[in-house]
């Protein structure tokens, strides 16, 4: 039986794919279940509830960042696209962690919406959670540049 090295795969490799694709089906899940779950009109009173944005806005930001998630998320665990989906689902967290240190700062007592559920936020947790998602887009970002190479500019 051939090791994984003599295979040209590393254990960070290993580590890598599965990891890409659990990432990819959170996305996936927590995007569904703001659509088909809970439903787009509650969804976008848990938006309106963080006093970011106001109607119309609301209904935009609802009805549009769950198909965002659950396209990236489709697009990171099939390996489509892997480094502009990776951006994209950065560019997400970082979304969700300003909406979160707002409710924070601003002391709202509001359900996050993160996920479909009405439970009220924790805080703490969510400061975790957020770790967590930079710790595994980080990591497969790391990844994806060590075995394709850095992305390079073009025309400069």
């Amino acid at each position: 039986m051939l090791a994984p090295m003599q295979l040209g795969w590393d254990y960070l490799t290993l580590l890598a794919w599965p990891l890409r694709v659990a990432l990819g089906l959170w996305f996936v899940w927590s995007g569904g279940q703001q659509v088909f779950v809970s439903g787009l009109e509650r969804f976008t009173q848990n938006v309106a509830n963080y006093q970011m944005v106001k109607a119309p806005l609301d209904a935009l930001v609802a009805y549009t960042l769950p198909w965002v998630e659950i396209v990236a998320g489709l697009c990171l665990a099939l390996g489509l696209l892997r480094r502009g989906t990776l951006l994209a689902l950065g560019g997400l967290v970082t979304t969700f962690a300003v909406a979160i240190g707002w409710a924070w700062f601003h002391q709202l007592n509001i359900a996050c919406g993160c996920h479909g559920g009405d439970e009220p936020i924790q805080y703490w947790w969510k400061v975790l959670e957020f770790a967590g998602y930079y710790g595994a887009i980080g990591f497969l970002w790391w990844m994806e540049v060590r075995v394709h190479g850095a992305p390079t500019s073009v025309g400069v």
